[in-house]
């Protein structure tokens, strides 16, 4: 049986929000997809700067600063913890500030690393999306967000590319319609290979076991892949067709950079310089897809 979290208390409240400001104060704006300005006051992130990448209202980080605000749930710590760019000790310190445990070995992983959401960051005119093992998408900027829609607008348990490919709910209907260079039933045995061989190294992740038998209850396109006894290659780089409401199709090459250590998936789409598709991208860039963010979002 699994250790139950510990009891809060008003001094893991406080050491919580210690934490918090601490380390809201250390990350550069520049570091998280900000403009810094002349004018800037603040050391670090803003408290409206650290919502926003959060996902948080403005008024629930503060009140969690002011010890005000107690118990936040794990999925509040863990996108704190992307927000602030933190360390792995230092995602497991905010865990106990915060009264929880941290994430346990031998389950899917959700920690970023610094350097992964700085170069997210930094490569504003790329559309990037970061997955875990289990293709559960847990940071992108804002590029992917106008080619893609905003991941932000569904539960977080619903940025899986599994449920919006094989679900019916609200990661289904977000999802732009994609043509793939080798056709859709490739496209979709290469996720199912991937979380068959995500569940053979984590068989104790009750998330991902949820996940899959869900899926297997609910889609006969997924439970006849699942039952596929051929090898399927693994999802890798291709050229697929975006089908995007506002700029037309868009023919992308998308590329799956692995991330050494962490068990994570960087997803990348660019187009050759000049071609139609790139000045496609630059009216992205500067429209947003009409999906009026501008900077980094977090689950």
């Amino acid at each position: 049986m699994a250790p139950s979290s510990p009891p809060p208390s008003s001094s893991s409240a406080s050491s919580f929000a210690a934490l918090l400001r601490a380390w809201r104060d250390r990350l550069s704006p520049a570091d998280a997809g900000f403009a810094v300005t002349d004018g800037r006051r603040a050391p670090g992130l803003r408290r409206e700067e650290l919502a926003q990448l959060a996902g948080l209202s403005v008024d629930y980080v503060l009140r969690l600063e002011q010890s005000r605000a107690k118990n936040p749930s794990p999925q509040v710590v863990g996108a704190l913890a992307r927000a602030l760019q933190l360390s792995r000790p230092e995602r497991d310190q905010l865990y106990r500030g915060a009264g929880l445990l941290p994430p346990q070995d031998g389950t899917v992983g959700t920690h970023v690393p610094p350097g992964v959401q700085r170069l997210v960051a930094r490569l504003g005119d790329v559309p990037i999306g970061v997955f875990t093992a289990d293709w559960s998408l847990v940071w992108w900027n804002t590029m992917w967000s106008a080619l893609h829609g905003d991941p932000a607008t569904v539960p977080a348990a619903e940025r899986n590319l599994a449920r919006a490919l094989f679900g019916d709910g609200p990661a289904r209907a977000l999802m732009s319609p994609v043509r793939f260079e080798h056709g859709p039933d490739a496209f979709a045995a290469s996720i199912v290979a991937d979380l068959r061989d995500a569940v053979s190294r984590y068989p104790a992740d009750a998330r991902l076991e949820r996940l899959v038998r869900e899926l297997r209850e609910t889609s006969e396109d997924f439970a006849r892949h699942w039952a596929t006894r051929t090898a399927a290659v693994p999802h890798a780089s291709a050229a697929k067709t975006i089908q995007h409401p506002e700029v037309g199709d868009l023919l992308l090459d998308c590329d799956v950079l692995l991330v050494p250590g962490a068990d994570l998936r960087m997803v990348t789409y660019t187009a050759a310089t000049g071609s139609s598709e790139a000045g496609k991208l630059d009216l992205l860039r500067v429209t947003g897809g009409h999906t009026g963010h501008t900077t980094v979002r977090l689950p």
